[in-house]
């Protein structure tokens, strides 16, 4: 199941044309299509496999269209597509989870969205403190996002609730204790 995960982070997030797949403009590919490029490229998956690999995805990293003709990943591209997602209020304060080692850069730029189209924030310290060990020692940020928004910075809100941004500029954070 994570193997299959992490195929479909690849191809529907990053690198659909390792598989020859097409992705539209808001991200959202075939489901057929995309089974089928799978198959060719000697990773096949069936229907049933794919069905289970978005239900049991405990990230939500993935949505089927409302009649599952369509699939896309919510978020964390870094090829373009637009996910034609509406500005919304976000809590008073989000958070945010990395590696020690990123905190120096962190601190002096504020978070960049990288090569991803926003940055990534969390409504829970749970989820950001789940995020940030990922990639190693774990340096939690607490982010103001009451005065962004007071100060004109737009958020948006995926389907699996995981907030974005363009940026978060670094008088806007607060390093907690993990």
């Amino acid at each position: 199941m994570t193997r299959r995960s992490k195929l479909l982070s690849l191809v529907l997030r990053h690198s659909p044309q390792t598989i020859g797949l097409q992705l539209d403009a808001a991200g959202w590919a075939n489901t057929e299509e995309l089974l089928a490029c799978l198959a060719r490229s000697g990773k096949a998956m069936s229907l049933a496999q794919l069905q289970a690999v978005v239900a049991s995805c405990t990230k939500q990293r993935f949505a089927f269209s409302e009649d599952s003709r369509r699939i896309r990943a919510n978020q964390g591209h870094s090829v373009t597509v637009e996910l034609q997602l509406d500005p919304s209020t976000p809590p008073d304060a989000l958070y945010h989870g990395t590696a020690t080692r990123f905190l120096d850069a962190i601190l002096a730029q504020g978070l960049q969205r990288q090569k991803r189209h926003h940055v990534h924030l969390s409504a829970s310290v749970e989820t950001a403190s789940v995020v940030g060990r990922r990639h190693g020692k774990l340096a939690l940020l607490r982010v103001d996002a009451a005065a962004m928004v007071a100060d004109g910075h737009v958020f948006y809100c995926s389907d699996n609730g995981v907030w974005l941004t363009d940026a978060v500029p670094v008088a806007y954070l607060q390093r907690l204790d993990a």
